[in-house]
C-alpha cells in the first residue's frame, strides 16, 4: 500500500517536491490557498484537497511547505489546522524556512500532543527541486527520521542531518544568510566589472577559474537574470525575510554581522520597490546595474 502524504503548501518550491513524490510511488493529497496549483498533483494521480482536515485526512505523514512564519503558526496551530486535523499516529515534517523560535514552538506543541515531528528546510534552488536534486538540513529523532528518509530521497539527492528538532531550521537560517549576502556581492562584482568594460563570458569564465567561484553568480544568475529570467523562483521579498531571520538570531544571540547588515539594507531597499520586490533574488544585479547607470549584462542565447 502507498504511504499516503498529505502535502500542504504548493508554491513555488512545494509543488515540485510534492509532485516528485507523486512520480516516485506515494499518494499525496495535495492543500494549498490557491487550488488550482493541486492541479498539477491530480495530474500525476494524486488528490486535490480543499482544506487542511482533509490533506490531513488519513495521512502517514503530513507535510507543511510555507513562506514564512506566520503561516507555519496558522496553519499548523490555528482553527482547523494541522494539530487539529492530524492522525495521532501520524507525523508531522516542517519544510518552511522559518524563525527558529516557531520551529520549537511547533514542536512542543506537537511533544504535548504526541505528535511525531521533524524541520527539514529545502536548500538548492526551483529548477534542482523540479529535477529532484534538492538538498534537506534535518533536525530530527533517530526514530523519526527513518520515517521521513524515503520521502526525502524520492524528492532530492543529499540531506544531512544537522542535529535534533530544530537544528535543521537553526542551519537553514545560517545558509541563507550566507548565500544572500554572496549573491548581494556577486550582483556587485558584475555590476563593478561590466562598469569597467569587460564582458560578461570573460567575468564567468575567470571567477569560475579562481576560489571566487559561487553557486550565486555562476548557478543562479546564469540561470535566470543572465538570460533575462526574474520571473521568481525565490523572491526579493521571501529573501528580505530570511535575511531578517538572520538578523534577528544575531540580535538574539549578541553576535554583529557586519557584511550581512550591509547587504540585508539592500535587500530592504530593493523589496521596498515596487518593480523589484516580486522578482526572482537574481535581479539584484538589475539594480546593481541600475544604481551604476548601466544595462545589465545578457549572455548569448
Amino acid at each position: 500500500m502507498k504511504t499516503k502524504v498529505g502535502f500542504i503548501g504548493l508554491g513555488a518550491m512545494g509543488l515540485p517536491l510534492a509532485k516528485n513524490l507523486q512520480k516516485k510511488g506515494f499518494s499525496v493529497a495535495g492543500y494549498d490557498i490557491d487550488p488550482a496549483r493541486a492541479d498539477a498533483i491530480v495530474e500525476l494521480g494524486g488528490t486535490k484537497e480543499l482544506t487542511i482536515a482533509d490533506a490531513c485526512a488519513g495521512a502517514q505523514i503530513v507535510i507543511t511547505c510555507l513562506p514564512a512564519t506566520q503561516h507555519v503558526e496558522t496553519v499548523v496551530l490555528g482553527p482547523g489546522g494541522v494539530l487539529s486535523a492530524i492522525a495521532h499516529d501520524a507525523l508531522l515534517m516542517d519544510m518552511s524556512t522559518i524563525d527558529a523560535n516557531m520551529t520549537d514552538k511547533v514542536a512542543s506543541a506537537c511533544a504535548e500532543r504526541g505528535t511525531p515531528f521533524v524541520d527539514s528546510p529545502i536548500g538548492r534552488l526551483v529548477l534542482h527541486a523540479e529535477r529532484g536534486e534538492s538538498l534537506f538540513m534535518v533536525g530530527a529523532e533517530d526514530a523519526d527520521f527513518a520515517r521521513v528518509e524515503p520521502l526525502l530521497n524520492a524528492m532530492g539527492n543529499m540531506i544531512y542531518r544537522c542535529g535534533g528538532v530544530g537544528m535543521g531550521s537553526r542551519m537553514k537560517v545560517v545558509n541563507n544568510f550566507l548565500l544572500l549576502t554572496v549573491a548581494q556581492a556577486s550582483a556587485e562584482a558584475v555590476a563593478l566589472g561590466t562598469k569597467l568594460g569587460l564582458d560578461i563570458d570573460t567575468i564567468l569564465k575567470v571567477t569560475g577559474g579562481t576560489t571566487a567561484q559561487n553557486g550565486q553568480l555562476h548557478t543562479l544568475m546564469v540561470n535566470k537574470v543572465l538570460k533575462g529570467d526574474v520571473e521568481p523562483g525565490f523572491t526579493i521579498e521571501l529573501a528580505f525575510k530570511d535575511m531578517t531571520l538572520a538578523m534577528m538570531a544575531a540580535a538574539q544571540t549578541r553576535i554583529g554581522l557586519p557584511v550581512g547588515a550591509s547587504a540585508y539594507a539592500v535587500y530592504g531597499g530593493a523589496r521596498a520597490k515596487a518593480d523589484f520586490a516580486t522578482k526572482d533574488y537574481s535581479a539584484l544585479l538589475e539594480l546593481a546595474c541600475k544604481n551604476a547607470g548601466i544595462a545589465t549584462p545578457r549572455l548569448a542565447q
